[in-house]
């Protein structure tokens, strides 16, 4: 279901709860949107984070504040909202901390955006389900709660309720392909936070079909994708949290994939640590502590946000979507293409941060100014796809479009 543009409003003040790589990003674009992010609050376990972004963003038409929040505790939250008073908060912290944010968003009137779905912290799942009880809630309040407003799940939602409203009668077959061709230099890294990506990419996979869901063993299903700009590259089927929004919201559609590329590099030493038990969630005790393998391997590896300075290369991630329009077959390609060293050279941070933070901005920009805006618990691909598409190629994640792509299959 799209829901129509509404009128816009006047705006104000965002809280950004994170710090991390995407948490830069989303203050350094909102500080380029200053007509519409008048005041922003930058929040965060660690305090010296947030002053060090304020210090190097500080001086120009937006506001900045910082606060310590522990976004683990509702009522931590709910005070920091109720002190500063914002129109939305964005949520860029661990997807740990959706429901306690989601919480304090209620318990205080204020609208709520964020990039990834709720996971439990002793279990890998990647479900809507939590976030969706909230929808009476959220109703109730009169607030709106965008769900999943990142790059995937968030553009690639966008571009398929776009492909639909524009070139479809019907969808059939969406194929979600996201392929980092960056060179960190490291011989081992993950691009966004480590334990979230090593818990997604040793899960088991999973797509739609035809109304069930198919499982597959971690990263046992391979394909070879020539991609605008990057090239032939090795991508895996895994299961993503889009899948499920798009499943329920993209009427009559038959078969939804999700693919990621990986190097031989960075499976070899996944599959090495995963033999010796470092990417596990189950605690172990060590010399009288409790400790969670993953928690201290992501210690160990190098921090997403200093990648930056050394990430060279570029992402293209995008949807091939076939159908039918005016009773004919029809097959549209829609991607963007990112560049690391010029995403460094804008906002001090690689291109996965980039492609998640901007999004996120471009969802509450639309949340605050009424266009996006309806009570309840929403997923990106709900709403109009027409000024999120705009607002990308305004701010910095321009899209092409292709309707001869290669074929996946």
């Amino acid at each position: 279901m799209i829901f129509e543009q509404e009128a816009e409003k006047e705006l104000g003040k965002a809280l950004i709860i994170g710090a991390g790589g995407v948490a830069s990003v989303v203050v350094h674009k909102c500080c380029q949107n200053p007509d519409v992010f008048e005041e922003i609050c930058i929040a965060s376990r660690t305090k010296s984070k947030c002053d060090a972004l304020k210090d190097k963003l500080d001086g120009g038409k937006t506001k900045i504040q910082t606060a310590q929040v522990d976004a683990d505790k509702t009522e931590e939250v709910i005070e920091l909202i109720n002190s500063f008073k914002p129109d939305v908060v964005i949520n860029v912290a661990l997807p740990y901390q959706d429901l306690t944010i989601m919480d304090a968003c209620l318990a205080t009137g204020v609208h709520y955006v964020d990039t990834a779905n709720y996971e439990p912290p002793d279990t890998a799942k990647f479900e809507y389900k939590w976030q969706w009880a909230y929808k009476e809630k959220f109703e109730e309040a009169g607030l709106t709660a965008l769900l999943g407003s990142g790059f995937d799940p968030g553009v690639t939602s966008v571009f398929s309720a776009y492909a639909q409203k524009h070139y479809f009668d019907e969808i059939h077959t969406i194929d979600i392909v996201d392929v980092n061709a960056g060179d960190h230099g490291y011989p081992f890294a993950t691009n966004f936070n480590p334990e979230i990506n090593i818990r997604e990419v040793t899960a088991n996979g999973r797509y739609f079909k035809d109304g069930d869901w198919v499982e597959t063993p971690p990263l046992s299903v391979k394909k070879v994708y020539d991609l605008p700009e990057i090239g032939p590259t090795d991508i895996y089927l895994m299961y993503h949290e889009e899948l499920e929004s798009l499943s329920k919201n993209i009427p009559g559609v038959k078969q939804i994939r999700f693919w990621m590329s990986f190097s031989e590099r960075y499976l070899t030493h996944l599959k090495v640590l995963e033999n010796v038990g470092m990417t596990s969630i189950e605690p172990i005790v060590f010399e009288g502590k409790e400790i969670i393998p993953l928690q201290f391997l992501k210690a160990l590896l190098p921090d997403p946000a200093s990648l930056g300075p050394r990430t060279k290369g570029k992402t293209n991630i995008g949807c091939i979507i076939n159908g039918v329009k005016d009773g004919k077959p029809q097959t549209y390609y829609v991607y963007n293409i990112c560049d690391h060293q010029e995403c460094y050279r804008e906002v001090g941070s690689q291109a996965v941060s980039y492609t998640t933070g901007v999004p996120a901005m471009i969802g509450a920009m639309l949340v605050m100014k009424g266009i996006w805006q309806k009570p309840g618990v929403y997923n990106v691909e709900e709403f109009d796809p027409d000024p999120f598409m705009e607002e990308l190629n305004k701010n910095g994640l321009p899209w092409h479009e292709s309707f001869a792509p290669t074929p996946l299959d």
